[in-house]
């Protein structure tokens, strides 16, 4: 079993900003994980962008606090606490806090090289 903590050096030595502009930690990457590519959170100021860009993996935000808008290729949503959002591989997105407060958010990846059963790419 590894568990992390968020204030755990392991955590904060990966603080980052993310994509101009949210500032993010990886929790667990694929320096630990076998199936998934990285658990991360990050928090969006008001008035911030989290750039839209393109990724070579599944990804899954989950917004634990604060609002937004989220946009997935030609679709935009209002998003907020609660609000999971699926990302599929290659898909332009991207996030804006339009709220007063942080926006925090987690971030789930699929591994872009793992495909289950031996199978290839």
């Amino acid at each position: 079993m590894i568990v992390r903590h968020i204030s755990d050096k392991e955590v904060t030595a990966t603080r980052y900003i993310a994509h101009g502009g949210a500032l993010a930690e990886m929790v667990l990457d694929s320096r630990i994980l076998k199936e998934l590519g990285f658990f991360a959170i990050a928090i969006l100021p008001p008035g911030n962008e989290i750039e839209p860009h393109r990724d070579v993996m599944e990804e899954i935000y989950f917004i634990l606090e604060g609002e937004g808008e989220m946009r997935v290729d030609d679709e935009r949503r209002k998003v907020g606490s609660g609000s999971a959002i699926w990302v599929p591989t290659g898909s332009l997105h991207g996030l804006i806090n339009t709220g007063e407060e942080h926006c925090v958010i987690i971030v789930v990846a699929s591994r872009p090289d793992f495909k289950p059963d031996g199978m290839t790419m």
